[in-house]
């Protein structure tokens, strides 16, 4: 994404590039995997029900945000940014790529419903490609790197826990770069940031690079996912 003059025309040529691919889906920078990946063997306890918060950041935020709204237990998501401080936190300093934050998304959940490590399995299976350093696909730099700002120790034992089981089982071609960093704060993203996705459904960088993502979504986790309607 970043702040492209020329995203219009870049999109225009992504999707003559994916006309090009023909059958085959992408979801950049992967391929899209047929089956969903192996379930964390680490997991936390079934809570009752309430609110437990995971961030996580996986390039642009538009389409991290637009996987977590539409998956079964999740009660609100916000597109921000983490890693830097308040005084950097607006998109256009982001975008900079000197500020240290990385496009992410606060996912609240219901731990009754689904567990942390249900939210990791989707992070990794579809929302984005945890061996691309400082990017994905067609946008590049530290902002769109791959990471998870865990919110307590048990999240931070699951999360290292499971990137391990995952590097272990050769799940993917090359190691997993996914930073895992105590979340110190998570700054709320620009108001035409939220829902961008869903509702700019025609736009050309987001029907290729994010709905293949949505459609892996459901196709891979049928039973986790649900339709979303911006309010």
């Amino acid at each position: 994404m970043g702040t492209k003059a020329g995203l219009a025309i870049f999109g225009v040529a992504l999707v003559g590039a994916a006309l090009l691919i023909g059958a085959k889906t992408m979801v950049f920078g992967a391929e899209t995997r047929k089956e969903p990946l192996p379930a964390p063997v680490l997991d936390e306890q079934r809570h009752a029900a309430g609110h437990e918060t995971a961030v996580f950041a996986g390039g642009c935020f538009w389409g991290v945000q637009t996987v977590f709204q539409r998956v079964k237990g999740v009660t609100a998501t916000t597109a921000g940014y983490s890693g830097g401080t308040a005084a950097t936190a607006t998109y256009d300093q982001v975008s900079s790529e000197s500020t240290g934050h990385a496009e992410a998304v606060k996912v609240v959940f219901d731990p009754s419903k689904i567990s942390y490590g249900t939210l990791l399995r989707i992070f990794f299976s579809v929302v984005h490609d945890p061996t691309e350093l400082n990017r994905q696909g067609p946008d590049v730099g530290t902002s769109y790197r791959s990471a998870i700002f865990f919110t307590s120790p048990e999240q931070q034992k699951i999360a290292a826990a499971y990137i391990a089981q995952l590097d272990e089982a050769h799940a993917f071609p090359k190691k997993i770069v996914t930073e895992l960093v105590p979340l110190k704060a998570f700054y709320n993203g620009e108001d035409y940031h939220q829902d961008y996705a869903e509702k700019n459904p025609d736009n050309p960088y987001i029907q290729v690079c994010d709905v293949p993502k949505t459609a892996a979504l459901k196709a891979q986790f049928p039973e986790l996912f649900q339709d979303y309607k911006h309010k």
